[in-house]
């Protein structure tokens, strides 16, 4: 049986919308709780890696250092909520 081209590989599709596409396939296997916290996982995995590798990259540039990162440490970079 042949495969339909799927949309993602449309010449004008973005990686953004490729990326949800995969995503809302991924979804729609998620069929238990444990299959939802795997895919939490994998998620959260994927994006802690990507992070580690841009703050490894800047410590090696020098543009990240020891002193950088205890300035950040004691910072609050939430954003206030409106009290009502």
């Amino acid at each position: 049986m042949e495969s339909q081209p799927r949309t993602s590989d449309a010449p004008n599709t973005s990686y953004s919308q490729m990326a949800q596409l995969e995503l809302m396939d991924a979804a729609a296997n998620v069929t238990s709780l444990a299959d939802l916290e795997a895919l939490r996982l994998t998620l959260s995995l994927f994006f802690a890696e990507r992070a580690q590798k841009a703050i490894d990259k800047m410590w090696d540039e020098g543009t990240f250092d020891q002193k950088k990162l205890d300035e950040l440490r004691g910072q609050h970079l939430r954003t206030p909520y409106k009290t009502l």
